[in-house]
């Protein structure tokens, strides 16, 4: 069988992490404030190519602090499903806002704007899977991220 090509994007080739099982406790994953993320808007990431070598899942718990929020933003081809477990806070979706609480599971689908604020008294903490890992159109070939 002749060998495939691999397909080209245009941008540099990144090396991906090796894809093996892994346990790590989440004390172990140090906090990051990511890119558009305010006030406290703190989230670990736990499974994620750049730390797993995920292709198909991106999973983080947050904690935001009083206050803290994410600005409202939508993604081309990702959806995503937060599992509120602590705290109060408001889900805004396509410009309306609704009170989540413990155990609210939010579903968005691809194109959808949202952010989550945390509007109570103490920290929000949830979880976040995102599925694909990546937004780009095209899902990268099997054993390799995108930058």
């Amino acid at each position: 069988m002749p060998a495939r090509k691999a397909k080209t994007t245009g941008k540099p080739a990144r090396k991906s992490r090796p894809r093996r099982a892994s346990i790590e406790n989440v004390a172990d994953v140090p906090w990051r404030q990511f890119p558009d993320h305010f006030g406290g808007a703190l989230s670990k990431p736990l499974v994620m190519p750049e730390n797993k070598g995920s292709i198909h899942v991106d999973h983080r718990i947050s904690c935001y602090q009083p206050m803290a929020y994410v600005a409202p933003h939508k993604h081309k081809i990702q959806e995503q499903v937060y599992h509120v477990l602590e705290g109060e806070g408001t889900m805004e979706i396509d410009g309306k806002r609704r009170v989540v609480r413990r155990h609210d599971v939010i579903f968005i689908p691809p194109g959808v704007e949202h952010a989550i604020y945390n509007s109570g008294l103490t920290d929000l903490v949830f979880i976040v899977v995102t599925a694909p890992a990546s937004d780009d159109e095209r899902p990268p070939p099997t054993g390799e991220t995108r930058s």
